[in-house]
């Protein structure tokens, strides 16, 4: 049975792919060819160029579907006319030859230079002198590096309006930039000025390309640099030192005279008003007086002896307050008169007085004053409370 199975596998062949594609390209091609025999009024050459020119239109059509991304603007021209300003979205326009469209971007920030070029804006070695070297009013010469920033505002206008828009620009702040530094001097423009003038340009430009009608915004002019030339920078840099010192200076001498004229000011004032209230102490003192011997007239007037008699006794109690002697009268009809001499010192600001008892001397002037002479010629004061 073994050797019988043997023989068999030997008489059959195996498959060869290649036999089996021929078989299947031939069974193909018979169908294609009864199917081209069944249907030969289909394939004429009227029909196939029909599909052909149908299948291009579509493509054709289809070519004239564009979007406008945002922030950009579509503006389509028909045979090169002005035609209208898509906003973005996808929008279909006729293909060409007959519209074109062109989109602009309206939100990018553009950036132009003057005097120096745009692949290293802070480099020294990257100044052009043919824009950079200008002439002050005072016939100096520095070196000036601008930059100018804008954006595209109305795109019809951009495309249309104005050839070449960047070049047109930076020719024109060239041209602008020369004529606001020419009105002024080098001091001005290296210090204080460079905001004025760099408003001044920004203005100046913007009405030109409004005049224009180029379209175009400009954002920002931004003054890089500006400077003496090389040749004189050493010159220069020791009279910008002597400025400083001399600002300086001056600001000292402000700080100073800040300081001291308010002193001044309110010492002055001080004075014044002294002055004003002694004035005005001495002017109602006499006022005072015035009035009071006004007063005093008025009562002399109707009673001149009893007035006189009084004013001699006020007088002289004010004259004897301010002394520690006491008179004593030596009348013998008057009763004798007991003194507190320790408080009456006391009062009169003689502290000493009052650890000591002072003695009161009185020698009789005549011998009929027994009574005194009886109570000795010593008057002592009394120990007890007043």
């Amino acid at each position: 049975m073994s050797s019988e199975k043997q023989n068999t596998s030997k008489q059959t062949p195996q498959s060869d792919w290649k036999l089996e594609l021929d078989k299947q390209w031939k069974q193909v091609s018979s169908r294609a060819g009864d199917y081209f025999n069944d249907h030969k009024e289909m394939f004429s050459l009227t029909k196939i160029a029909s599909a052909i020119g149908g299948t291009l239109t579509l493509v054709w059509l289809a070519s004239g579907v564009y979007i406008v991304d945002q922030g950009n603007r579509g503006v389509v021209s028909r045979f090169g006319a002005y035609s209208e300003t898509t906003l973005p979205g996808p929008h279909w326009h006729i293909p060409a030859p007959v519209e074109n469209v062109v989109i602009v971007n309206v939100e990018q920030q553009r950036f132009i230079e003057v005097g120096y070029t745009d692949t290293n804006r802070v480099n020294k070695s990257s100044v052009i002198p043919q824009e950079s070297l200008m002439l002050t009013s005072d016939e100096n010469i520095i070196t000036v590096r601008l930059a100018v920033q804008y954006q595209i505002n109305n795109a019809r206008d951009y495309l249309f309006n104005v050839k070449n828009n960047e070049n047109t620009l930076k020719q024109l702040t060239e041209s602008v930039e020369r004529g606001v530094i020419g009105r002024n001097n080098m001091d001005f423009v290296l210090t204080e000025g460079r905001s004025q003038i760099v408003a001044e340009i920004k203005q100046q430009i913007q009405e030109a390309m409004d005049g224009y009608k180029a379209g175009i915004s400009i954002a920002s002019v931004n003054l890089q640099d500006a400077q003496p030339p090389e040749e004189v920078q050493g010159a220069f840099e020791d009279a910008i030192r002597a400025r400083e010192d001399k600002q300086r200076l001056i600001n000292e001498a402000e700080a100073y005279s800040n300081e001291v004229i308010p002193k001044a000011r309110g010492a002055a004032s001080r004075i014044i008003q002294e002055a004003e209230a002694y004035e005005a102490e001495k002017v109602a003192k006499a006022k005072g007086e015035t009035e009071r011997f006004d007063q005093l007239l008025v009562e002399y007037e109707k009673s001149p002896a009893i007035t006189r008699k009084r004013l001699y006794l006020e007088a002289k109690e004010k004259l004897y307050s301010g002394t520690n002697k006491i008179m004593l009268n030596d009348d013998q009809s008057s009763p004798m008169m007991y003194m507190p001499l320790p408080q009456t010192m006391t009062q009169h600001a003689q502290p000493a007085a009052n650890n000591t008892e002072p003695e009161l001397n009185a020698e009789p002037h005549n011998d009929k004053n027994s009574v005194r002479k009886s109570a000795g010629n010593e008057l002592r004061p009394s120990r007890s409370k007043p």
